[in-house]
């Protein structure tokens, strides 16, 4: 009699417990968060918005509008979208000026509309002059301080208020808003460059300088030179209110050139006047958002955004440092402008010669990542217009969407046919297991869904209902393994265990092959090719999956069974449905029966064979019975593995 296997067991164990965990999660995030039971659909079965945007040639810039830019415009739109979170989005050229963003779900949330919208390029300009915005009405508990914005400045105090006077625009404008915190850029490697934002100017202070209508000297010798504020300037100045929401939308959709002085809003309704264009957007690599360190090494609880620019970049922020830093305040901050609205305004301490900073000060996580994700995904090489913002409707609907699951039930239901009529009672192991295959990769959808912003498209489903033929190419595998096994005179609780060491390498091998198809798809291809591509690299995962934890474990525990052990006609294992005429070569067919129940088999063709020819030479000879052959290792080794 075969030994009892108990690593079944565990491994059936296993798989329960992470069905378990992934349900679980996704209940919780039902009950207390913002999870469904059902999948997101993508753009060509829920429908979305589609925002066209117009590109724009910049002032002084030529030749901006050609296939290469809009190319690059392309990518970087669809980098802001990806690290919002929107999966399934389509972001397209149309024409030679145009690109077509469509974005997948009813409810747009208006963040990801915003990064759509600001697609202007990043710029770096020197401030000329700045006015603080309004005091902010003081809360119900009597605190006159405000929530960080997105730069990491607050509101400016009362006493900053009236510093800037503001009833009249020829006033000289004040000093930066006062801020709840000091907020500081440091240079990466330590040395000397520092930077603040916000950092608030001594109550009652005039900003340093003339006036926006001072008059000019002849000829500005740099980008900081006051000689930039002219008479024009100065009236530009008088007529842009940043007070007001409507006002600073006006300003931001003025036109914008790179080479020439310019006038912008921050958020929190604080005024510039900004010199020319000294770093572009393009010239920054990477931007992140990360927990500050200190520079004895400890990890503190305030937020930072690291910045990192080019070679090109890294010179020029060197160089503009180092002059900004001995001007006097609001001349030595340095304003970050993104579609013509300041982000952050960070002040000069020292000299930043390796174009590595962070950008330290009263962030918040939300407001830190923010303002990376604007200095990272905002280097367009074009300035852009929201041209047209609609709703549109599912390109296939609900009726394709049944088309395609008929499809793959008609699929699924040959596939379980066929494996009854071919394995018969074993069959019903296929279909168990396509069960849990189905249920897995269900509950998976639904969990990136909910914590990625996965969203499944119809050619995400056409890969699921590929993987039903991989999935059940496995078992075939398998099955055929243990067949072939059985064939050869082994029982089948022996041919169980060897079968699934010579066929889990084949089943490897065959998942690695599919998942390298699908990585490769995934990274070269865009669009609804893509969602094919990651559906079906995850159910060939999960294939690798229940193949171990539960068809292995399923046939180990069934082949201990009576009916499968003793060859019911109706098992799959019966000798007329192997084959009662077997070729054993050199002429020789061997006839199978099934083995009388409570009888030992013999050993194998080999071993009989050898025993007939011990016994023609007059040998001891000595019939191995089934735990004989076990004990010699014929039965492969213990477990699932």
């Amino acid at each position: 009699m075969a030994r009892t296997y108990s690593r079944p067991w565990r491994s059936l164990g296993a798989l329960a417990a992470i069905v378990g965990l992934l349900y679980g999660l996704i209940a919780g995030g039902v009950i207390w968060g913002s999870a469904q039971w059902s999948p997101k659909l993508a753009l060509d079965l829920d429908g979305g918005v589609e925002i066209v945007l117009k590109a724009v040639p910049q002032p002084g810039l030529a030749g901006q509008v050609t296939a290469t830019t809009m190319n690059e415009a392309v990518k970087i739109i669809r980098q802001r979208v990806d690290g919002s979170g929107v999966a399934e989005a389509e972001i397209t050229t149309q024409g030679t000026d145009s690109i077509v963003v469509s974005l997948p779900g009813k409810n747009i949330d208006e963040a990801t509309r915003q990064s759509i919208r600001k697609s202007a390029a990043l710029e770096f300009r020197p401030v000329l002059a700045a006015e603080a915005g309004p005091t902010p009405e003081p809360t119900p508990t009597g605190s006159g301080s405000a929530s960080p914005t997105a730069s990491g400045t607050a509101s400016p105090s009362p006493s900053a208020k009236a510093a800037a006077g503001g009833s009249s625009p020829a006033a000289s404008p004040a000093a930066s808003p006062a801020a709840s915190g000091s907020a500081r850029v440091t240079s990466s490697t330590g040395g000397g460059g520092l930077l603040a934002v916000g950092t608030p100017s001594p109550t009652g202070a005039k900003a340093a300088g003339p006036s926006p209508t001072a008059s000019p000297s002849p000829t500005p010798t740099d980008a900081s030179d006051q000689a930039w504020l002219t008479e024009a300037v100065g009236k530009v100045w008088a007529a842009t209110d940043c007070s007001t929401v409507e006002g600073r939308g006006t300003a931001q959709n003025v036109v914008n050139d790179p080479a020439k002085p310019f006038v912008a809003c921050e958020e929190d309704g604080t005024k510039y006047a900004l010199g020319p264009v000294e770093v572009r957007g393009r010239d920054v690599t990477g931007a992140s958002a990360s927990l500050e360190v200190t520079q004895q090494g400890r990890t503190t609880n305030n937020w930072q955004v690291n910045l990192e620019f080019d070679s090109t970049g890294a010179d020029q922020f060197g160089k503009v440092t180092a002059r900004l830093l001995n001007l006097e305040p609001p001349r030595n901050q340095f304003a970050i402008v993104l579609d013509n609205q300041v982000i952050s305004a960070p002040r000069t301490l020292g000299v930043i010669p390796d174009g590595r900073a962070q950008i330290t000060g009263n962030f918040t996580q939300v407001t830190a990542q923010a303002l990376a994700n604007q200095l990272k995904f905002g280097a367009l090489p074009l300035s852009f217009q929201v041209s047209t913002e609609s709703q549109i409707s599912a390109t296939l609907g609900d009726e394709q969407l049944r088309n395609g699951l008929l499809a793959g039930l008609v699929g699924l239901i040959l596939v379980v046919v066929y494996s009854l009529l071919q394995y018969r009672a074993l069959g019903l192991v296929t279909v168990a297991s396509l069960m849990v295959a189905g249920l897995l990769t269900y509950g998976v959808v639904v969990m990136l869904g909910w914590r990625q912003g996965y969203r499944l498209s119809l050619p995400g489903i056409a890969g699921i209902i590929v993987s039903i033929g991989i999935t059940a190419d496995s078992f075939i595998v398998y099955f055929e393994r243990i067949r072939d096994e059985v064939r050869e005179g082994r029982g089948l609780a022996a041919a169980v265990e060897l079968a699934w060491q010579r066929a889990r390498r084949t089943i490897l091998v065959s998942d690695a092959v599919s998942l390298l198809a699908a990585v490769v798809l995934f990274v070269l291809a865009i669009g609804g090719v893509r969602g094919f591509a990651f559906t079906l690299g995850l159910t060939t995962l999960i294939d690798v999956l229940v193949v171990m934890l539960f068809t292995k474990p399923a046939v180990t525990l069934i082949s201990q069974t009576r009916f499968f052990g003793h060859g019911h006609r109706l098992s799959g294992f019966d000798a007329a449905h192997l084959g009662r005429a077997i070729y054993t070569g050199r002429g020789t067919v061997r006839t199978m029966s099934p083995a009388p129940a409570g009888r030992a088999r013999t050993g194998t063709i080999a071993e009989r064979r050898a025993a007939a020819e011990r016994a023609a030479r007059g040998t001891s000879t000595a019939v191995l019975d089934e735990p004989a052959r076990d004990a010699q290792g014929g039965t492969g080794s213990e477990g699932n593995e």
